[in-house]
């Protein structure tokens, strides 16, 4: 029911963390428990200003290339992937290195690796330049063209028709890549498909649930910084299926009052790597203006857990303080304060 001012708040079910940035930050902050500061990751462990801001108050120093890592320093990479050419680099530096890599990236460069061993064309579809797809590409450059969305299909060529697959970077608009894929094949009608859904379950889940209440929305708010590719398709996603206005905010302060005006129902969102308490600091911003009434909008229930590597998985020291994470799980509507990465009920995934 809405309030007597007719204002109130859908909250799409599930947002924010998926199970593989809940890794990536768990490994950080395990390996600063561990090892402690100075702490070196290469590019941002996850696209997420708040994340990283806070990690670098920490004492995490994010680099961009393997040469800016004293030699017998300890590295994390990133969860968006590295090329193997990365990997060597710093085993040729003398530095350590833990991997965050998300294990559903790791899978389609698994992918990549299969096919070119199998002498494929791999139409890799993703934006050029986005971590996880220079990763990617990296895995079997001679093999691996990539194709940044429909616009992009005519230029594609292939060396024999008939040993062509298509490959997706893990965050892409799910509405797009179908475009995209049909485009392609309709140029090379014997295109294969991957092994399994490449793009991740909790992008898809993520726009299933803006698509359920964007045409009930006059405006929603998704929060996420500007180099979070899938918090972005979630501001396409949102006008697509009927919001009259959406807008991409790092957090709660950078709502814009004007347009709040005539907004009865507002949908709330916030991409893979944007943690809960922005969520919930954005829904009490609101509260100040109105809009009391809190609605969920369930679409997918996300039990998953990857578990940590297996360098970082021995229980670290408890410093004081360090029951406050900047990682957490899904949002819970009471906003029950130091939920555990592995609460009750989800599931773990063990990797090998």
């Amino acid at each position: 029911m809405t309030t007597a001012s007719g204002k109130r708040i859908l909250l799409a079910q599930p947002h924010g963390y998926c199970a593989g940035v809940d890794r990536a930050v768990e490994t950080v902050e395990r390996a600063l428990a561990l090892h402690g500061a100075p702490l070196y990751v290469r590019k941002e462990i996850v696209h997420n200003r708040f994340v990283i801001e806070g990690l670098r108050e920490r004492g995490v120093i994010f680099v961009d290339e393997v040469d800016e890592v004293p030699p017998g320093a300890l590295m994390i990479f990133s969860a968006h992937g590295v090329a193997p050419a990365v990997r060597q680099a710093a085993t040729n530096r003398g530095v350590r290195t833990v991997d965050a890599t998300c294990p559903l990236v790791t899978k389609v460069h698994q992918e990549v690796i299969a096919f070119a061993r199998k002498d494929f064309d791999i139409l890799l579809i993703g934006h050029a330049g986005h971590e996880e797809v220079e990763g990617t590409f990296g895995e079997a450059p001679a093999h691996v063209q990539v194709v940044d969305g429909p616009d992009a299909v005519d230029a594609v060529t292939v060396r024999d028709e008939s040993k062509v697959v298509w490959l997706s970077q893990t965050t892409l608009s799910v509405d797009e890549t179908k475009v995209t894929v049909a485009r392609l094949r309709e140029r090379f009608p014997l295109l294969q498909d991957p092994p399994s859904d490449d793009i991740c379950y909790a992008s898809q889940n993520r726009q299933n649930a803006v698509k359920a209440m964007a045409a009930e929305c006059d405006l929603v708010i998704v929060i996420g910084s500007r180099n979070s590719s899938n918090s972005l398709r979630l501001v396409e996603v949102a006008l697509e299926a009927g919001a009259r206005q959406a807008h991409r905010v790092d957090n709660a302060g950078e709502v814009d009052r004007e347009w709040l005006t005539s907004a009865e129902t507002i949908g709330i969102t916030a991409g893979a790597s944007a943690p809960t308490v922005l969520v919930r600091e954005l829904i009490e911003r609101l509260a100040e203006f109105g809009y009391l009434d809190v609605q969920p909008v369930v679409t997918a229930q996300e039990t998953l857990v990857f578990s940590l590597p297996r360098e970082l998985r021995a229980e670290p020291p408890s410093p004081a303080g360090a029951n406050t994470r900047i990682a957490s799980g899904p949002v819970e509507l009471e906003f029950v304060p130091g939920t555990p990465s592995l609460g009750a009920g989800r599931r773990r995934f063990d990797e090998p």
